[in-house]
């Protein structure tokens, strides 16, 4: 056998071998160690957690340490929250590629939630912004809980007074995708054409709205059943997808909003003018390594041969005023978070259920109380 076959053969079985390891990692993660509960009912809270990934079977309501604000944090009770396809990637650990920072085996964070909305009821001893008592809406780790703490400069603001806490707890995430892909990446203008398409889906519902205030002339994609909810949104033009594909329709858009995919880079071009842009947001890649990142990779290959934009956006939730900038919206009447269902705290795993068969209308709320 001459060395480069044996060489060959070598890297064959390493590749074999490294294949089965990850599998195996993958698919047979180590046994869940729930932390300590203080036995003091003082002290602990109910909170949503998973010990390993999975489908939402692995959820569990279980009582958890309560959280102590530091000297810069708000300790929040936290009333009403909201599940986003960000929770469904972490649950899953899928794509492969979000356990580099959830970890390999099993997650490394098990609380799960984000978007909150509720009432201060401590600050610590350098806490200017809040006080006890306000109401208050935001990002935090771990929000599906009875309480969360949060640092007054992270993403914190207070209530829009004409919202409920209900809707103010749909509104971090989506409505700051939205924001992001609209003002960052897609550099809005007045009196552009833009279109959203999934406009009935969390992101979708305020990329309608949050385009309308900037005086875009907006058309929604979306199924026959969510026309008119759109078009109460302030959609100037409404398409079914169920009868119409948008890339054959010979319209042309400055400006694409992607929350769904399900269209090649090559249908896109035909929907944008010649320095159109096209943000992508979501999509319904099965791929277990990259997932939607297929699309945006493939984008990045294409970009240096053709006059239009394909950007993927990564939103920044803790981006500087962009939670302020929503509550301003929602205070002057300019956006309204839109609410399919709501779900109790102790049936989350249904409320994930619900989202992952990507019909719902809007935001997936959880009451907390």
């Amino acid at each position: 056998m001459t060395l480069r076959r044996k060489i060959r053969i070598s890297v064959l079985l390493l590749l074999i071998l490294g294949y089965a390891a990850a599998d195996f990692a993958f698919t047979h993660p180590p046994a869940p160690h729930p932390a300590a509960v203080p036995a003091d009912p003082a002290k602990r809270m109910k909170a949503v957690v998973y010990y390993q990934y999975g489908s939402p079977d692995v959820l569990q309501l279980v009582d958890v340490e309560k959280p102590i604000p530091a000297d810069n944090e708000v300790l929040i009770k936290v009333r009403a929250a909201s599940v986003n396809p960000y929770e469904s990637h972490f649950m899953r650990g899928t794509p492969y590629l979000i356990r580099m920072l959830s970890g390999w085996r099993a997650p490394k964070n098990y609380r799960l939630g984000v978007d909150f909305a509720g009432t201060v009821v401590a600050i610590g001893k350098r806490v200017t912004r809040f006080k006890a008592g306000d109401e208050v809406f935001g990002g935090a780790d771990g929000a599906l809980a009875q309480y969360v703490t949060l640092a007054e400069d992270d993403s914190l603001a207070p209530m829009p007074s004409n919202m409920s806490l209900e809707q103010a707890a749909a509104t971090p995430i989506a409505g700051i995708t939205a924001l992001q892909a609209l003002r960052d990446k897609g550099q809005i203008h007045p009196s552009e054409k833009v279109l959203v398409n999934g406009a009935s889906g969390g992101v979708g519902t305020f990329a309608v709205q949050i385009a309308k205030s900037y005086g875009a002339e907006v058309t929604a994609v979306c199924s026959t059943r969510n026309l008119q909810m759109v078009r109460a949104l302030g959609a100037d033009h409404l398409i079914d997808y169920t009868q119409e594909d948008f890339t054959r329709a010979g319209q042309q858009y400055d400006l694409i909003i992607d929350n769904v995919g399900g269209h090649s880079l090559l249908q896109y071009r035909h929907a944008l003018t010649h320095n159109g842009t096209l943000v992508i947001v979501g999509g319904s890649s099965g791929d277990p390594l990259l997932g939607a990142l297929d699309g945006p990779i493939r984008a990045t290959l294409l970009k240096p041969f053709v006059s239009q934009n394909y950007v993927l956006l990564l939103a920044d939730i803790n981006k500087k005023g962009d939670l302020d900038n929503l509550r301003e919206l929602m205070q002057q009447g300019k956006m309204t978070p839109v609410i399919d269902r709501h779900y109790p705290l102790q049936q989350v795993a249904e409320a994930m259920r619900y989202l992952e068969t990507g019909h719902a209308r809007g935001k997936v709320v959880i009451d907390i109380e």
